[in-house]
């Protein structure tokens, strides 16, 4: 009879040491970095768990680490390859593997394994992380989408958090050009965090890609934000904040970013704005300030400049096509007050079908601006 690890195993074909490091990862009281180094000295991680009490004691480890060693978990293991099973697009990454992000491996303290829903290609190409506020304005919401928007059609991914407001503005923004966006989630990717970006994770594994470090069934705990900053500044040749307060994770990222030596932009706002405080205190102390897609580009590769053209020539479509979107948006709000209004008197009121009324809701209640109750919707001021 075959036991728990070559159970396991088989179900990897071609990977047969992807389970030894997945329970490497469920290890508790041993840091990532220790991980590494214990790789290194036993040749690999199978031989991790192949190594007698008496090696693994030359090697420092505490008894409590060889006990778990010798009695691994198996059962989270077999519920992280579950999920590898389900969908072809599942993908779980050793920082070993060729798939494994090539500047990530650059920045200290580099995750162990990576989980990855979606494109697995997308983490190898040029990437440029926007981050900001939960609860932006109106107008920072704006200048993300098109910081966003024109940054893609310039031929850069878009990396962030998933993260209500200015994160989730990003993602809109890339999406909406075209070009692939990766989010950094603080979750296993058995769920979505926030839920109310369920329908922009969909859109997101379909035109890019979701990435954790964290092993299936994780929850969003406090902890796992400032872990996940650093994976989002990790990944990106730069990081872009556009609206943070003094105290925000956005900042945080922005820290990491200056510690992996990468560029931090920060765009600057009102100086009656708390949401200006964070990234005025970017720009001084060092910080590029940024008031143009170009002030980006000059930094982090000027040959990308050359890609400006075919971003120019994409704004006039992209105009006209928010000219239209704000006309729609406008009928709707016409219509929405402070009691709430079915879905289906939307339509009959505005003419709109139903999916474009649909679209127009989420991106009001993205912003602010309107939010569900029970008989429909109402508007939020």
């Amino acid at each position: 009879m075959e036991t728990a690890s070559e159970q396991i195993g088989s179900l990897v074909k071609g990977e047969d040491e992807l389970p030894y490091w997945l329970l490497l990862l469920h290890l508790r009281g041993f840091s990532l970095a220790r991980c590494k180094v214990l790789v290194d000295i036993l040749g690999s991680p199978k031989a991790v768990f192949e190594a007698s009490a008496a090696t693994l004691q030359q090697c420092g480890l505490p008894a409590g680490v060889i006990t778990q060693l010798q009695h691994p978990s198996w059962s989270l293991v077999a519920r992280d390859l579950k999920w590898l099973a389900a969908d072809k697009s599942h993908h779980i990454i050793p920082y070993t593997s060729a798939h494994y992000p090539p500047l990530l491996l650059q920045a200290p303290d580099f995750p162990l394994i990576l989980f990855v829903q979606g494109n697995v290609a997308a983490l190898q190409k040029m990437q440029l992380a926007i981050v900001g506020s939960r609860n932006p304005s109106p107008h920072g919401l704006e200048t993300t989408r098109e910081f966003a928007y024109f940054l893609g059609k310039a031929g850069w991914n878009i990396t962030s958090g998933l993260a209500m407001g200015i994160d989730g503005a990003a993602h809109e923004g890339a999406l909406a050009s075209g070009a692939e966006t990766i989010a950094v989630a603080a979750t296993g990717l058995d769920q979505v965090y926030p839920a109310r970006h369920k329908r922009l994770a969909a859109q997101i594994r379909d035109q890019g890609a979701i990435v954790t470090e964290f092993p299936i069934g994780s929850l969003p705990k406090a902890a796992h934000f400032p872990q996940r900053n650093r994976i989002i500044s990790g990944l990106s040749h730069g990081v872009i904040v556009i609206e943070a307060a003094l105290k925000s994770g956005s900042l945080i990222t922005a820290r990491f970013a200056i510690e992996q030596c990468r560029e931090v932009f920060a765009v600057p706002g009102s100086i009656h704005s708390p949401l200006s405080k964070g990234c005025h205190a970017l720009i001084r102390q060092g910080a590029v300030l940024t008031e143009t897609i170009t002030d980006i580009l000059q930094e982090v590769a000027p040959e990308a400049l050359l890609m400006m053209k075919n971003a120019t020539a994409a704004s006039k479509d992209y105009a006209v096509g928010q000219q239209t979107v704000e006309i729609d948006q406008q009928k709707v709000l016409y219509y929405l007050g402070y009691q709430a209004i079915s879905l289906e008197s939307l339509v009959a009121y505005t003419a709109l079908p139903v999916e474009r009324i649909l679209s127009i809701l989420l991106c009001l209640e993205l912003e602010g601006l309107v939010y569900s109750v029970p008989g429909g919707y109402v508007r939020a001021i």
